[in-house]
This record gives C-alpha cells, structure tokens and sequence, in this order.
C-alpha cells in the first residue's frame, strides 16, 4: 500500500524554527517559506536588507514540497502560444526569466552547499502522434526564436514508442525540500529570522510601512511579499484572475534504470515524470491527472490511472508514495508578480501553472530588484496589475461565471442533500444532520463529524475531497482538514466545529 505522502517529504532532518511570539521589526517580511519566498529572503538579505520569513506551517511543506522536483523554462507546449496571444517580446521575458532561474538554483545550491541532488539534464516534450509530432514543429520554431536551448529529436530513451520530442538542454531537477532547508540555514546563519507554525491573517499597509499579523505576533516592516501560492489579502483580485488546480503524484520503485532526463506528454492525459534516486533505489516520479479544486474528480482513482500507467510502460517494483499540491493558473499563463495592485508596499507572485520551482525563482528575483531598485518594473508581461489581452478576458469571464454557478447552484442544492445517516465509514458529503445543512464526515471507527459547509473566504459551498480526506472550496481552491483547519488558502479562518456523535 503506498504511503500517502510526497517523497520530498520523507525523513527530514532539516532545521524547525518556533513559532512567531509579540512584535518584532524589519526592513522586508516575507510571508510563506516556499521556494519563491525562501529564495527571495536570501537575495534580499545578499542585497543588505534585514528579513523576515513567516510561514504557516513548515518549511516547504506546501506545493514546494509535492513538486516533480524539475527546473526548467521547458513547461509543454507554452510558447508558440504565448507568441500569438501576447506577443514575442512578452514571450522572450517569460523564457529568458526561466532561464535565468535555473542559473539562480545551480548558484544557490552551490553557495549555500546544499545536498539536494542537483543534477543537469535535458528536458523533453514527448509526441504520441503525427498530430502532436507536428505541434512540436510549431513549439521549436517559436523556442528558437526566443533563444531557448531546443532542439528536435526522434531517440528519447523512453520505454514506449514517440512520433517525436522536443528537448531543452541544460535544464536541471534537485530535490526542492532539502534545497529550501538550506536556503533557510543560509538566511538564518546571515542573521534572518524564520517563524513557522505562524499563520498571517492581516496585512496593513500605510506611509511609512506595513504590517503583518496574525493571532500569535506581528512584524512591521518597509516592505511585505506575500509568497503564499495566491494571496490571502487580495487588493488585487487574484483570485478572481487565476483558477486553481490540483495535480497527483505517485513514487514507483523500478526494477531497471529509469529513462535519464525529464519528460512530459505534448497531448491529454499529461504524464509528467523524472528519474527519482533515494537510498540506492531506482525509480520514478510521475505527475498527472489535473483537474480544478473542488472537481469530483478529487477521488484516489487518480493515483490509480498513474499507477496503471506506470504498469504499462515500466518494470515497477513498487508503488511507495502518492500525494498531491495545489497550484493556481494565469487566464494568459504568465505569472502575477510585482506590486500588489492599490498598494506601494506590498508586493505578490502568483499564478505559476504547477511550473513554481523556476517560476518561483524567477519571481524571487524580480521582488528583490523591485524592492531595491524602487521603481525599476517587472520585465514586460509579469505586472500583478495587468489584465491581458481579449482571450485572456475572455477566460477570465468564463472562470467567473462559472464561479458564480458554483455559489448559487450549491446553495440551491444544500436544500436536498442526503440525511448524514446514509454516510458510510470514510465517506464524506454535505448532509442533513439534526435539521441542519453541515459538512459530514464518518471516520473509519463510525464517528460522525460535522463542520460548517461553507467556505470562510467568500462563503461557497464545500465539496469534499474523497482522495486526500478534506474540504476543497470549488470557487477559489481554499482547503480544509477534518477537524476545519485550514491547509490552503486564500482563506485564513478555520470551519466552525459542530461536534462529534
């Protein structure tokens, strides 16, 4: 049976920081301790300025931590895209800043002597048919334009037959907790400070600074970066410009060596995978099986269509690990980073589509010159205050309708909904229990638990999540445990308990 957790995860002796107590002061806090937080901590602080990290939980132990572990500007079949809707020279910036991320990662982890694994390899975008295969043409021809490392190949090393590939040299994968861990000794040993298991609720800004705070402590500071996967104060709409979405992981133990480098499917269904080294074993990690938060589709036959995947194409031992992370996507696929939008102190980096560890990294770098630098702006297409072109508002227009089904058209359904009798052990729903509409779960021992059903962000109805045993806000991706804490945001207020029987 595998182990419902990310592989990055496992065994970790990395450094734990307390948690925030009373108020303190510095030039910049930066809330979340991800790879776009951590990162920018340590260039900050590089650059003479005194940091804060505040994080809600651990370390890297949010989307960081249930990445594929890849840092690449290869990210599918993105750029003969991005050409068309928004033009070559945005679609150079998006490159040459992913580029550069991967240079940025190879010199951290060579300056901070990190032991994550950092290996260079090619990445690939695979074809299974003419159609694909001629796709591929059209990506190349717009990757050579922007000055990208592509090339065209037929041989890929993969255990199954291709119509084509599209590799990218010089890219790498490492494993990104133990990176982070030693970003995190890096800020510490240069005189930063990290608080963990510190939630933030609030974010003040006025002339002279802003301030940061939750129940437990504060910190005041010139600047404030919300590096929190999509901000939890939001002036600037963001969860309104982005949809979230859940992808699955699984970590298989193989029998033979597997193929050297990183690939990922060209077509539907997307198979994303790399070699995973651990221990002596060989393996691989393969990601997949996407959908929005809130879907139905949130069930474990997810990991079952990875795994029967992996079957088919490969030796396999064993099936380990399996896990999932949350990511949000851009209407027009560029992240959101710079100033938060009605702010001057505030700065954000949101929108990374499941491509954060170069994303994230790039984002980094554009926050600490922006800090710095004053007014120097992100390089063209990044602006948190942008709307895009027409089929980026076009999109956006849809995903906001359909939100707006989801708030009323739940609503409307909680009038119907099942008694909580008929749940079954494991099995969650909205129900009636007592006469009222609530959040039922019946653990495997048959205890019944009940929480409000709507979300504390802007009030939708919960769906629950069969897969990891949460409640998943279908609007706006916010999450929550059993017990009604809060694993995601945007929301910052746990679900109100109504008990156990």
């Amino acid at each position: 049976m595998s182990e419902h957790r990310s592989v990055w995860l496992l065994d970790r002796d990395g450094p734990s920081y307390s948690a925030w107590s009373g108020a303190t002061r510095a030039d910049v806090v930066v809330a979340g301790a991800g790879i776009t937080g951590l990162t920018a901590a340590v260039l900050l602080q590089r650059a003479g300025a005194d940091v804060v990290v505040v994080e809600a939980g651990r370390i890297a132990e949010g989307t960081t931590g249930g990445t594929t572990g890849k840092v690449t500007s290869q990210h599918g079949l993105i750029y003969h895209q991005m050409i068309e809707r928004r033009g070559e020279s945005i679609a150079r910036s998006y490159a040459e800043a992913n580029q550069r991320a991967i240079a940025d990662v190879v010199s951290l982890v060579d300056e901070s002597g990190s032991d994550c694994g950092l290996e260079r390899a090619s990445a690939f975008v695979y074809a299974l048919t003419d159609d694909e295969a001629a796709d591929l043409e059209q990506e190349h021809t717009a990757a050579q334009r922007l000055g990208l490392p592509a090339r065209l190949i037929r041989d890929t090393g993969l255990p199954f037959a291709v119509t084509g590939a599209l590799e990218f040299t010089a890219q790498a994968y490492f494993h990104p907790v133990r990176y982070c861990d030693a970003l995190a000794r890096s800020l510490v040993a240069g005189g930063g400070r990290i608080f963990e298991q510190s939630r933030v609720h609030g974010v003040d800004e006025d002339d002279d600074g802003v301030e940061i705070s939750g129940d437990e402590g504060s910190v005041r500071a010139e600047h404030a970066i919300l590096a929190t996967l999509i901000p939890f104060v939001d002036r600037g709409g963001f969860w309104l410009k982005t949809r979230p979405w859940r992808g699955y992981g699984i970590g298989a133990r193989l029998r033979a060596a597997p193929p050297d480098g990183m690939f990922i499917s060209a077509g539907a269904p997307t198979r994303s995978l790399r070699p995973w080294r651990e221990g002596g074993d060989t393996g691989v990690i393969i990601v997949g099986e996407g959908h929005e938060t809130g879907d139905e589709a949130a069930t474990p036959a997810r990991w079952g269509e990875l795994e029967r995947w992996a079957n088919e194409n490969f030796e396999v031992e064993s099936f380990d690990y399996r896990w999932s992370a949350q990511d949000y996507a851009t209407a027009d696929g560029i992240p959101y980073i710079g100033r938060s939008p009605l702010t001057k102190r505030t700065m954000v980096a949101t929108g990374f589509r499941k491509w954060g560890l170069s994303n994230g990294t790039a984002a980094a770098r554009m926050l600490t010159d922006l800090v710095m630098a004053g007014d120097r702006p992100v390089p063209d297409g990044f602006d948190a205050g942008r709307i895009g072109g027409p089929a980026a508002i076009t999109s956006l227009i849809a995903g906001n309708v359909k939100v707006a089904g989801k708030l009323i058209g739940d609503r409307v359904g909680r009038l119907t909904v099942a008694d909580a009798d008929e749940l079954g052990s494991g099995q969650g729903g909205i129900v009636k229990e007592q006469g009222e509409t609530v959040a039922g779960y019946r653990d495997p021992s048959g205890d019944l638990h009940t929480l409000s059903p709507t979300c504390t962000h802007l009030g939708c109805t919960l769906h629950f999540n069969a897969a990891e045993t949460t409640w998943d806000c279908p609007c706006h991706g916010s999450r929550f445990d059993i017990d009604g804490s809060v694993l995601n945001g945007p929301a910052t207020k746990p679900l109100e308990h109504r008990g156990a029987q």
